[in-house]
C-alpha cells in the first residue's frame, strides 16, 4: 500500500497487522481520489474508522489543509502515527484514539466553538453492522457536516441505504466495485 499522488507520492505505508482492518486497495483509492480531487484543496478532511490512515494521508498529500483521523484500535493508532511521521504529513494531522461516536460529539463541540466544518468526511466502518447508519444519524443534525460537506461511505455491496432521504441526505453518486461500494452523499439543501 502506498500514497498515490501529491506531496508524499509513492511512499509506502504500513498496514495494521491482523484481520481487524481491510485496507482500501491502491486501485480503489486511486479511483476514489481521482473522483474527489477537486474537492480536497484547502479543506478539513475527517477520516472515520481510519485503520492505517491511508485515506486521510492521501487527502493530506493531495492538498487538504488538515486531516483528523478517528480510530479506537491502539495498534491502528500507532500505525497511523508512524505513517504520518514517515510521510512528513504529521504537522497537519490530528489523531483521535476514540470510539467514533464519542469523537463526533467532541468534534461537534469544537465546531460549535468556532472551528470550521469538514469539507470531506470519509468513513469505512466494519461491514454489515449498520455503523454507517449510526454515524449518519449523528451527522444529520450536527455541524460537523454542513450542506457543502461531501460524505463518502465505503460499505459492502449489500448495505442498505434506503434511509438516506429520511435522514436528510441525498445521493450524489454510487460507485460499485467487485465487493464493495462508495456512496457519495451530502445533506439536502434547506429551503430559505
Amino acid at each position: 500500500m502506498r500514497v498515490i499522488a501529491g506531496k508524499a507520492r509513492r511512499l509506502a505505508l504500513k498496514t495494521v497487522p491482523g484481520m481487524e482492518t481491510r485496507p482500501t486497495t491502491d486501485r480503489i483509492k486511486e479511483t476514489l481520489f481521482n473522483m474527489i480531487q477537486d474537492e480536497l484543496y484547502g479543506i478539513r478532511f475527517l477520516d472515520l474508522f481510519s485503520g492505517s490512515g491511508a485515506i486521510g494521508i492521501e487527502a493530506l498529500s493531495r492538498g487538504a489543509k488538515e486531516a483528523v483521523f478517528v480510530e479506537k484500535n491502539p495498534a491502528a493508532v500507532c500505525c497511523i502515527r508512524e505513517n504520518l511521521k514517515f510521510t512528513r504529513l504529521d504537522a497537519d494531522a490530528f489523531v483521535v484514539q476514540s470510539d467514533v461516536f464519542a469523537a463526533l460529539d467532541r468534534l461537534r463541540r469544537e465546531i460549535e466553538d468556532g472551528k470550521e466544518s469538514f469539507g470531506v468526511i470519509f468513513m469505512d466502518p466494519p461491514y454489515n453492522q449498520e455503523l454507517e447508519k449510526r454515524v449518519l444519524s449523528c451527522l444529520k443534525d450536527s455541524k460537523v457536516a454542513d450542506e457543502r460537506t461531501l460524505i463518502i461511505i465505503e460499505a459492502s455491496l449489500e448495505t442498505d441505504f434506503s434511509y438516506l432521504k429520511e435522514f436528510g441526505f441525498r445521493v450524489l453518486k454510487r460507485k460499485e466495485y467487485k465487493t464493495n461500494v462508495h456512496m457519495f452523499i451530502e445533506k439536502e439543501k434547506k429551503e430559505l
